[in-house]
This record gives structure tokens, sequence and C-alpha cells, in this order.
């Protein structure tokens, strides 16, 4: 009886959640590249040009009943504080989201793409931090049904034509 509950909670403990390391993108392969369910990409800011490489930082809940929201703001803390270990800021590049329905295997899934940039650097480009707040609630705002996809694609447009 007790290896049996012992094997049980392994078993639950082990599949809480998909949490592989942050690696360059250049080297990685998005998970979503050839999976079954697909995402949808939001191009969030361009690359710095100081900047010297992409990481990739993919995230994914165990069950259908974690939001998608709570997984994202567990992949932008990861890669805040990867770039905050380097003495850095993070500044997001992409944004890949499983859709809805989250079942059968589809779990709700982030992938964000991004680079550490310069502390002094980020201030100069404060703008670009502002657009990915926004494009990033816009986002959350689309995930849980409040916009519509056509009022998400018209509120973005105007975020990104901001100057």
């Amino acid at each position: 009886m007790n290896k049996l509950s012992f094997i049980i909670a392994a078993f639950l403990l082990s599949s809480c959640a998909s949490v592989p390391p942050i690696q360059l993108a250049s080297e990685s392969k998005s998970p979503f590249a050839n999976a079954v369910f697909g995402g949808e990409t939001v191009i969030l800011d361009q690359p710095m040009k100081n900047s010297e490489a992409s990481y990739r930082i993919f995230r994914q809940a165990a069950t259908g009943f974690v939001s998608l929201s709570t997984v994202r703001a567990n992949a932008e803390q990861a890669s805040i504080a990867f770039c905050e270990r380097k003495n850095e800021t993070m500044h997001g590049l992409s944004e890949t989201a499983a859709k809805p329905p989250y079942i059968l295997g589809n779990f709700p899934r982030i992938e964000l793409v991004f680079e550490c940039v310069e502390k002094t650097e980020n201030r100069n480009h404060h703008l670009a931090a502002t657009k990915y707040e926004k494009l990033t609630v816009l986002k959350k705002l689309l995930d849980d049904g409040v916009l519509t996809k056509q009022e998400f694609e018209q509120e973005k447009a105007k975020v990104l034509a901001e100057n």
C-alpha cells in the first residue's frame, strides 16, 4: 500500500508542468514547429541593435485547468530573472501561445522569444517596453474572451503604430 501511494504521489508531482531550460533561439527549435496543436504568434518588437543573442523560453501547463495567463506570467518572470542575473533587462521579441480548446493534450502553453539588453539601452527604448506591456495586456484580453480577434488586431495595429 505504501509503495503504491509513493508511486502515485511521484507521478502526480512529476506531471505538474513542462519547464525546459531557457535556450538560445538560434540553437533551439520551437516546440510549436511540429506540434499537432499549433499556436498563434504575435510579434512584439524588433531586436535592438546592440543585443548579441535572443533566447527562447517555453512553458506548458500539465492540465487544461490552468489559465494561459498564468503560464504566460511564469514564462515572463523566468525570462526577467534570467536577464537580471546578467544585470540586463528583458526585451520581448515574439510570443507564441496555444489556441483553445485546451483538451486532449492541447494544454495552455507559451513560447516567448526575448533578448537581454543593457539597462541603459532599455531606458532609451522605454517605448518598446511600453509597447510590449500594452500588447501583453491586449493578448490577455483576447485570450480571456474580452476582445474579439478583429478588435485585438485593430488595437494591436494602433499600439505598433505609436512613435
